[in-house]
C-alpha cells in the first residue's frame, strides 16, 4: 500500500513524537537547546536553584549576544553595558559549570545566536532547535524545526531535553517568477507580511516555496524565516535541498565523512512530497514586488517605496482604525504623506534579520564611493564575530567607515535598544525586524527595510529607492 504523500513539517514532527498527550499535544525530542545571556542566564539559574543538572550537555550552546556592548574595541569584561554585566557572568560562570558548549565576549564563534546557529552548523536540517527567542525560526531557513520558547520551558529542555508542544496547522507561502533587480528577501518578506497581516500565521507551520526561493541563497532564506514570527508563525522553514547542503557542508558542527553522506541522504529525503496537502496556500508574484518600507508600528504597516501612508478612514473596521491613528501619531506621519523623501536622522544595518555577509555586501555596494549624508547616525553591527572577520577580509569594514557608518563589534547592540540611547526621538531606518513603539529606543520611529535601502537612505539622509542606485 502506497503511503500518503506528508509535508515535511509532517516528517520531521512525526520522527521527534516521544508520546502523544491527547489533544492534539505530544511530548517532543528536542535535538538542539540555544541559551543566550539574557534569557537563557535565567533559565540556568532557575536550574541551578531546583539542584538538577542538565539532561544532555552536549546537545546544549550558550552565548553572549543580547546584552553585550558592541562598541569597538571591547573586551570579554567590557563593562560599558552595566545593567547586562550580571547576565554576562552567570552566563559564563553556568556555562562552564555545566560543560556546555560556550561563545563568549572573546570566541571566534561569538555573534548572535540565530546567526551563529547555521554557521557554525549547530542548526541542521530535520532537527528540533528551540531559544528563548522568538525569532529562532530563523534556523528554519537550513530546513530545522525551529522555535522559540519562554523561560520555564527553556528550563523544561535543559532538564529533560523534551518539550510538550500543541500541532500546528500547515502553510505554504509559494514565492513565484523571477525576483526583480533591487528587490531582497526583505522586501519579500515585508510583502508577504503586508498581504496576510500580522496574525496571518497564527497556529501555522509555514514552509517557504516556489521558485524564487528555490533559487535562494541560504542567508536570504534565513531572512525569510526569520520573520515568520511578525505574521505569528511559530514555525517558519525551508526544507534541505542542494544550496542548504553546500552550504553546511564542512562547518564546525556538521556530520563529517560518511555521516555526512548518510545525513544527505537522510535530510533529501524530507521534502515535501508531491501532492501533500497545506491547510492553507499563500503564493506572492514575485515580478509585481518593489522594495518595501513599513510606515508605521507593526511590520504589517508596510508599502512599497513608491506608495504613499494609508488613511485609515479607507478601513471599515473600528479597530483597524484605532491602530492605525496610534500608529500615525507616534511615527509622526499624516496619511497621504510619500515615503520616498521623508528626512531621516539615523540608519542601523544589524541584527539576526539583515547582519550576515551578504546583507553587509548588499549596503556596501551601495556605500562605495559615496558618504552618509549630514546629520545621519549610521551604525553598522556585523551578526557575528565571523561575519565581521569576512567582511574585513573583503575590505567591507573600510567601505562602511570612509562612508561615515560606526563600526561595531558583533551583537544584538540596537535591535532592542542595546545602545547609549543614540535613536532616541530619531526617525530611523533599521534591517531590523520589529518597530513597536520605543524598540529602538524611547520615542525612536523606526521604518523597517532591506540593507540596501538603508544604505540609499543613508546616503540621501531620507527615504529613498535603493534601485536608483
Amino acid at each position: 500500500m502506497t503511503a500518503s504523500p506528508r509535508t515535511a513539517f509532517e516528517k520531521i514532527w512525526s520522527t521527534h513524537v516521544i508520546a502523544e498527550l491527547g489533544g492534539g499535544t505530544a511530548l517532543l525530542q528536542i535535538d538542539r537547546l540555544f541559551l543566550h545571556d539574557l534569557s537563557g542566564s535565567a533559565v540556568m539559574r532557575a536550574l541551578a536553584a531546583s539542584g538538577r543538572e542538565p539532561d544532555s550537555p552536549g546537545q546544549v550552546c550558550t552565548v553572549i549576544d543580547h546584552v553585550v556592548s558592541t562598541l569597538p574595541g571591547r573586551g570579554v569584561n567590557d563593562t560599558r553595558n552595566g545593567e547586562g554585566a550580571p547576565m554576562i557572568r552567570s552566563t559564563r560562570e553556568l556555562s562552564h559549570r555545566y560543560g556546555l558548549t560556550f561563545f563568549d565576549v572573546d570566541d571566534p564563534r561569538q555573534g548572535i545566536v540565530h546567526v551563529v546557529s547555521p554557521e557554525r552548523g549547530v542548526a541542521l536540517p530535520g532537527l528540533t532547535l528551540v531559544c528563548g527567542d522568538s525569532h529562532t525560526c530563523t534556523v528554519g531557513g537550513v530546513g530545522a524545526l525551529a522555535w522559540g520558547i519562554g523561560s520555564t520551558e527553556g528550563e523544561h529542555v535543559l532538564a529533560t531535553q523534551t518539550l510538550a508542544q500543541t500541532r500546528p496547522k500547515t502553510m505554504r507561502v509559494r514565492f513565484e517568477g523571477p525576483v526583480p533587480s533591487g528587490v531582497l528577501p526583505k522586501d519579500m518578506i515585508l510583502a508577504l507580511i503586508g498581504q496576510v497581516g500580522a496574525n496571518g500565521g497564527i497556529g501555522y507551520a509555514v514552509e517557504f516555496a516556489g521558485s524564487a526561493v528555490r533559487e535562494m541563497p541560504v542567508e536570504g532564506r534565513l531572512t525569510l524565516c526569520n520573520m515568520a514570527i511578525e505574521f505569528s508563525a511559530k514555525y517558519g522553514f525551508i526544507p534541505a535541498d542542494d544550496v542548504t547542503l553546500a552550504y553546511l557542508k564542512g562547518r564546525e558542527f556538521s556530520p563529517k565523512g560518511e555521516a555526512w553522506e548518510r545525513a544527505a541522504a537522510y535530510w533529501r529525503s524530507l521534502a515535501t512530497d508531491e501532492g501533500a496537502v497545506f491547510d492553507r496556500e499563500v503564493t506572492l508574484d514575485c515580478t509585481r514586488i518593489k522594495p518595501q518600507v513599513t510606515w508605521g508600528t507593526s511590520p504589517m504597516q508596510v508599502v512599497p517605496i513608491d506608495g504613499r501612508v494609508p488613511d485609515p478612514a479607507e478601513q471599515a473596521e473600528e479597530g483597524v482604525r484605532a491602530q492605525m491613528h496610534r500608529a500615525l501619531d507616534y511615527m509622526q506621519l499624516a496619511p497621504g504623506t510619500p515615503l520616498e523623501g521623508l528626512a531621516i536622522q539615523g540608519a542601523y544595518i544589524g541584527s539576526c534579520t539583515n547582519a550576515r555577509l551578504s546583507d553587509l555586501r548588499e549596503a556596501a555596494r551601495v556605500l562605495r564611493g559615496r558618504k552618509v549624508a549630514p546629520g545621519v547616525t549610521a551604525i553598522c553591527v556585523p551578526g557575528s564575530t565571523q561575519v565581521k572577520k569576512d567582511a574585513e577580509a573583503e575590505g567591507l569594514d573600510r567601505v562602511f567607515l570612509d562612508a561615515g557608518f560606526e563600526w561595531h563589534e558583533s551583537g544584538c547592540g540596537m535591535c532592542g535598544n542595546g545602545g547609549r540611547g543614540e535613536f532616541s526621538d530619531k526617525r530611523v531606518i533599521s534591517t531590523t525586524n520589529r518597530n513597536f513603539e520605543g524598540r529602538q529606543g524611547a520615542r525612536t520611529r523606526t521604518h523597517l527595510a532591506s540593507p540596501a535601502m538603508v544604505a540609499a537612505a543613508a546616503v540621501k539622509g531620507c527615504i529613498t529607492d535603493p534601485r536608483h542606485f
